[in-house]
């Protein structure tokens, strides 16, 4: 019962962040160009507007829901649960742009609704918290987060500006993701994580932010989604050793993953949104968040 719990309040937090995050591009798509080299004025350009407060405000009412989910299921059901509000988040954008999703983001919002459901059948197996590889191995993955995040940064003239900054803040989201299971999973040394949690989320968010003005809400938040949840199961599974149910439970969770993952990326590759306002790209925001 206390899973069943956990899930219907992730449920609630994806509808809370995919919320902030449409309210967030609204503001941030028409907003003076943002600078990671002059982050005092950017946060008060975003700060001074209302709109953009009520979206963050969702945004936190929804990682603290989320906080709360960690606290009593494992990472990777909390994340494969998560990974489905990226369908509310589509339906939110079409209604808003007026623009009707295509087949193949009808399809991802079914498949990503199939695979919840799918997962929650896969709950009659055993779903225990697993233990940790140690401090060093959650480190190095925290680390190579940064330094993948950094690179799709570096890279983003290469990759495509909107596509790059949202998968960067995917990684990095992931990354407080994967610190804030540390930070609550109790321990006094665990209360370390707090730091590099919040880091993460910070960073994260301004890279969020420089995205939403190059791209539409849903290829953005929607890449950066994707890969917030998919990063964190892989994590539940190899740092966090949770343990997976075998027999047919299992087969049934490995597709309810494949369903909200493949659901996601269906969801984030929409190119028909309504362009967002075109504002001019300073060459120093092309900086490691690190």
């Amino acid at each position: 019962m206390q899973i069943a719990y956990a899930l219907l309040i992730t449920l609630v937090s994806a509808c809370l962040l995919n919320v902030g995050y449409l309210l967030e591009h609204s503001v941030a798509s028409q907003a003076a160009p943002l600078s990671l080299r002059r982050p005092v004025a950017s946060v008060r350009s975003l700060l001074g507007n209302p709109r953009w407060l009520l979206g963050f405000g969702a945004e936190g009412a929804g990682w603290l829901l989320y906080v709360g989910a960690l606290a009593l299921a494992p990472l990777s059901l909390v994340q494969a649960t998560a990974a489905g509000g990226i369908g509310i988040l589509a339906i939110m954008v079409s209604r808003a742009t007026h623009v009707p999703l295509s087949g193949g983001e009808r399809l991802g919002a079914l498949l990503s609704v199939v695979g919840l459901a799918l997962l929650g059948v896969s709950l009659l197996g055993s779903h225990g918290e697993g233990s940790t590889s140690g401090y060093v191995w959650i480190s190095v993955w925290l680390i190579a987060s940064a330094i993948a995040a950094a690179c799709l940064i570096r890279l983003s003239r290469v990759i495509g500006g909107g596509p790059a900054w949202g998968l960067a803040a995917g990684i990095l989201f992931a990354a407080g993701d994967v610190s804030t299971k540390m930070a609550v999973s109790g321990g006094a040394a665990n209360v370390a994580f707090l730091a590099s949690l919040i880091v993460f989320y910070a960073v994260g968010t301004a890279v969020l932010q420089a995205g939403f003005q190059r791209g539409s809400a849903l290829t953005i938040a929607g890449l950066a989604t994707l890969l917030t949840n998919a990063l964190p199961i892989a994590a539940g599974m190899l740092v966090f050793h949770e343990p997976f149910p075998s027999g047919w439970v299992g087969a049934v969770r490995i597709i309810a993953f494949a369903g909200v993952v493949g659901g996601a990326f269906l969801l984030s590759s929409r190119t028909k949104a309504a362009k967002p306002h075109q504002t001019r790209v300073e060459p120093e925001l092309a900086v490691s968040p690190t």
